[in-house]
């Protein structure tokens, strides 16, 4: 069988994504957190004192090095290109549902795979559920949501998330007492400060390549039955499974996992309104980092609405623990489901009476 380029890509870059992912484990990131988009951006809201939840506040190099990496290659490839204006505050505000919804479940997507890949048999109903809020999302899409179109803008308005997050890197690396660090739990568990950078880079740069996205395959799957952007998370899901059986890092079941918990229905549901989320969103988390990096400021409005979904979830106890997610959690699940629906109908219905008044 002859793969085309872009599979070819795909299965390289998601190899060595997995492999990566372990290794960061290995030096000293919380159990299958080699990567976690929604666990980074909670930890970094708590080191800029958005949150005072003292066991997950670090400023993640990784979440940095996403967003410098495809800022990079981008720029290197001549395909930076600043755009934005396409409904920033609606994906703000479904960004920080999807972040509840991680929150709940304990991971974005890709922290999903990893957690599969360790051996964590809650992931596989999260996945079950993030297929399902994916499947309802594409129903949307179908029926003519959209979050209209994006146009082009200045350098600096598509650089300035990455300026963000490099003024960060700086403060990390040079002025740390103006940051909060974790001194137990997840956000006391990280790889050295450097490794963590240059594995962003390393993965920020073949994410942006490759337009890895989970939602985005999960979603061409049932749109197109097209199969292609799926390989990326196969292959993350392979590379990190067997580097976890070489370790001896996989733990097959459904108790006992690390940054885990064992309620089924609201692992279920979490990750549902993830899925549901991104693929309105137009990409997971990770996509939406990416797109930032890219110069995309409407992604960079998402990557602000997961900080304050991040904050806003552990200022007022929605965030789920080892012990079990919280019955305000639960709450602001149905609750994200409830608005994400309402903004979608309202959309559609507002487009369809547009087209007739058009006509």
């Amino acid at each position: 069988m002859n793969l085309s380029q872009e599979k070819k890509g795909l299965i390289v870059a998601g190899t060595i994504t997995g492999i990566i992912s372990v290794v960061l484990v290995l030096l000293g990131n919380p159990a299958n957190m080699g990567f976690c988009i929604a666990c980074f951006y909670r930890d970094i809201a708590g080191a800029l004192s958005l949150h005072s939840a003292a066991v997950v506040q670090y400023a993640r190099p990784e979440i940095i090095g996403l967003l410098l990496g495809s800022l990079f290659i981008s720029i290197a490839r001549k395909e930076f290109r600043p755009r934005g204006g396409s409904s920033p505050m609606i994906r703000f505000v479904i960004s920080f549902f999807v972040m509840i919804g991680a929150l709940v479940f304990l991971g974005c997507p890709f922290r999903m795979l990893l957690r599969l890949s360790g051996g964590d048999l809650n992931a596989l109903v999260a996945l079950a559920g993030f297929i399902a809020g994916i499947i309802a999302g594409v129903l949307l899409l179908n029926r003519g949501f959209t979050l209209g179109r994006s146009h082009t803008q200045s350098t600096v308005e598509g650089g300035a998330i990455s300026g963000v997050f490099f003024a960060l890197l700086l403060i990390l690396l040079f002025i740390p007492s103006l940051l909060k660090f974790s001194t137990s739990g997840p956000g006391s568990m990280r790889a050295p400060v450097i490794i963590s950078l240059a594995a962003g880079l390393i993965v920020g740069a073949l994410a942006q390549r490759n337009r890895f996205c989970m939602a985005g395959g999960i979603r061409d799957l049932f749109l197109f039955r097209d199969s292609t952007l799926l390989l990326g998370s196969i292959m993350v899901l392979v590379a990190a499974f067997i580097m976890n059986l070489v370790t001896g890092n996989f733990h097959l079941g459904f108790t006992g996992q690390s940054v885990a918990h064992t309620d089924w229905l609201w692992n279920f549901l979490g990750m549902a309104l993830v899925g549901y989320g991104s693929v309105l969103l137009g990409g997971c988390p990770l996509r939406q980092t990416i797109l930032a990096g890219e110069g995309n400021s409407d992604s960079a409005m998402s990557v602000l609405g997961m900080v304050a979904g991040a904050a806003f979830a552990h200022n007022f106890g929605l965030a789920s623990s080892a012990q079990g997610t919280t019955v305000g959690g639960r709450w602001a699940t149905i609750l994200g489901f409830v608005v994400i629906t309402t903004i979608a109908l309202v959309i559609i219905h507002t487009h369809k009476k547009e087209a007739v008044h058009g006509n």
